[in-house]
């Protein structure tokens, strides 16, 4: 299942806040701005958080299983390489090794899940510490790499499995928080803080995902990434109205806001989610395609529209 869902373009976009506008003039109006770069910056960054979320997704469906030696929810072309019990902690390694489902990305390395051995997964507050271990997905149709190596808490804090929606359950909450370091295409490598919530609705088949932030740091909140970007520049990114992604439209967020911040150099991005081909926002079921970004840096300010 592909997934594309909380701050994909986040930490790219404020990168790019670093670079020279040029032939930008104080006067708004008279502002412009080469998208170009902020295009391909933010595909890239997209393949952070594509990476990230895939693998996430993969631990949730991999913990919904009550057995500890099923292999039944394991993501194709992985297996579970090993299980070991020490005192009440269970650790599970499930190493990666080929295509995703969908053959849009190819992975390899691992990942090692440890939990308390008499608390299932779907018992509310339950909790998980997930390990990637060189983690490396390649996209296929750029055929750039991502590398993730950290450790994260994951909490069910609701209870119940996603199998469940719809079937007595109304709403999961997950909670993720942690430290990732994502090295991209093998040169340059960023880390930084996850605070992210994901609320799951609907059914199996029509899924709806909200995601926030619960980080409070430099005297932002609302939190869902901050630390130091790839410029050595502290950055804080806010999600001021919640995510909202749709499993019929491949999981892209149709509505939301995300704010980015960079205070040392007075510099700043809004993305906007739910825009359609024509910059329009979509309306009923029609699924987006594009999102909006209002820039500002100083005095200078600007909105472009680029493609999911």
């Amino acid at each position: 299942m592909k997934t594309r869902n909380l701050f994909r373009f986040g930490i790219l976009l404020i990168a790019i806040m670093g670079l020279t506008v040029t032939g930008c003039k104080k006067d708004k109006k008279d502002a412009t701005f080469d998208s170009s770069s902020l295009q391909q910056l933010s595909n890239d960054e997209a393949s952070v958080q594509n990476a990230s979320d895939e693998a996430m997704n993969d631990v949730d469906l991999f913990l919904a299983t009550t057995n500890t030696k099923s292999t039944d929810a394991l993501p194709c072309n992985a297996t579970l390489d090993s299980v070991r019990t020490v005192n009440d902690t269970i650790t599970k390694y499930i190493t990666y090794n080929g295509f995703n489902c969908n053959h849009t990305r190819f992975r390899t390395g691992k990942v090692q899940i440890s939990k308390l051995v008499n608390t299932p997964w779907s018992q509310a507050g339950a909790m998980v510490i997930v390990k990637h271990i060189n983690f490396t997905i390649r996209k296929v149709s750029n055929n750039k790499t991502i590398t993730i190596n950290g450790i994260k808490t994951h909490q069910n804090v609701t209870g119940g499995a996603l199998w469940q929606l719809g079937s007595g359950v109304t709403s999961i909450v997950h909670k993720t928080w942690g430290t990732e370091t994502v090295t991209l295409n093998d040169t340059i490598t960023r880390s930084w803080q996850v605070a992210r919530q994901k609320t799951f609705t609907g059914i199996p088949g029509e899924i709806i995902l909200t995601l926030d932030g619960f980080g409070n740091e430099g005297g932002y909140s609302n939190l869902v990434v901050w630390g130091v970007n790839r410029h050595g520049e502290n950055f804080y990114t806010q999600i001021p109205q919640s995510l909202v992604l749709r499993q019929v439209c491949d999981w892209d967020p149709v509505s939301g806001i995300k704010i980015h911040q960079i205070p040392s150099d007075a510099k700043s991005a809004t993305l906007t989610f739910g825009y359609n081909s024509n910059n329009q926002p979509v309306t009923g079921i029609e699924c987006p395609t594009k999102f909006k970004v209002d820039w500002q840096k100083n005095n200078q300010s600007g909105t472009v529209y680029l493609w999911l």
